[in-house]
């Protein structure tokens, strides 16, 4: 018989997370699209029909005292202070430190990293986004750009940072190509003047200048890879893409998000690079089996290589949901997996092994 683990108390390392909104959605049609990772408003409606909301629905309703609708888990929401409201989700997670993505939702439209901590209850960490450094640095010249880039990163981890992330599987797919400074200081121009970096060869370069800046004492990378919204092409995020770089900065520790549908690529490239981890971020909560995806990561990688991550944003019922779905999946497939040592694995995944790959002491 397999052994019972509880991990209701573990205190979590959510090592992937953004800020919420600053404001509630305006209709049910919004709330409902807060729970979708499509942006398209003509989805909103078919949402409701979806199995995972359906079960965040009766969940939340449980938790608020509300009947098991999505109109009355909308009401509450929008009568219960909205403060109030995430600070109850947040904290209800059991999270004793939340690393947080500073790149999204955009800064000003919700809390900050800082303020996500104290609506938590926890202590807070920022995740410096390349890109989001990048395009920040399009105001002068081109050698001033790949200059600033490469101080912003070099001084990331003395100004409080505790790792880097890229959304270049959004921008222009995971297949990273030699850097070409002649095709990256001819799109220059163009991304001076929109002030969005996407044009490959430069989105390309500032990379390997953030990679090499971070070469000396390296913190982690995340990379945004798999399934997300409609801005990305999902044929090019497969994380196996990365190869060439994981490769190159041999040194350095690449964490993978999400991975979704490609979690079982993810995992081999776990299982073969000794400083490439992953998690199941945005994967869980919003597939309808965690439970599956849980069984998936761990069919060859190492338990030491699986971070807990909820890549929760906009919403704070995300956080909750994320939490508890973790717990859940990973209460009932570690016995199975691992017996005795079942306990073990899930305080790594949730807590311990986060904390040794971000030098978080603890």
């Amino acid at each position: 018989m397999a052994a019972v683990i509880d991990l209701s108390s573990v205190g979590l390392v959510d090592h992937h997370a953004h800020g919420i909104f600053g404001q509630p959605p305006r209709t049910l049609d919004e709330f409902r699209g807060l729970f979708s990772e499509s942006p398209d408003p003509r989805q909103w409606p078919h949402v409701a029909s979806g199995v995972t909301y359906r079960r965040a629905i009766k969940v939340l309703a449980e938790t608020l005292g509300c009947d098991p609708d999505e109109q009355a888990v909308y009401e509450r929401r929008l009568a219960t202070d909205q403060d109030e409201y995430a600070s109850s989700f947040l904290r209800s997670t059991g999270t004793e430190l939340l690393l947080v993505d500073d790149g999204y939702p955009p800064p000003g439209t919700g809390p900050d990293w800082r303020r996500m901590g104290e609506l938590a209850g926890c202590e807070s960490r920022p995740i410096m986004r390349i890109e989001r450094v990048a395009e920040d640095a399009l105001d002068g010249t081109f050698a001033e750009f790949r200059e600033r880039v490469r101080e912003e990163v070099a001084s990331a981890r003395r100004r409080g940072f505790v790792g880097l992330k890229s959304i270049a599987a959004y921008r222009t797919g995971l297949d990273i190509a030699q850097p070409d400074p002649v095709g990256a200081e001819d799109a220059f121009r163009a991304a001076a003047s929109a002030k969005r970096l996407e044009a490959k060869p430069l989105l390309e370069l500032a990379l390997w200048d953030a990679l090499e800046a971070n070469e000396p004492d390296p913190l982690p990378v995340q990379f945004h890879a798999g399934f997300g919204d409609s801005d990305l092409f999902l044929p090019r995020v497969q994380p196996g893409y990365l190869k060439p770089l994981i490769e190159r900065f041999e040194d350095t520790p690449f964490v993978l998000l999400h991975c979704y549908p490609y979690v079982r690529e993810a995992g081999w490239l776990a299982h073969v690079y000794g400083r490439v981890f992953f998690d199941l971020s945005l994967t869980i909560p919003h597939v309808s089996r965690p439970a599956a995806a849980v069984r998936e990561a761990l069919e060859l990688a190492p338990f030491s290589k699986l971070l807990y991550a909820s890549d929760a944003a906009r919403t704070p019922e995300l956080y909750f949901l994320a939490a508890s779905w973790w717990r859940e999946a990973l209460a009932t497939v570690l016995p199975e997996l691992l017996g005795d040592d079942a306990e073990e694995a899930g305080r790594a995944i949730l807590r311990e092994n986060a904390r040794q790959l971000y030098r978080l002491g603890g």
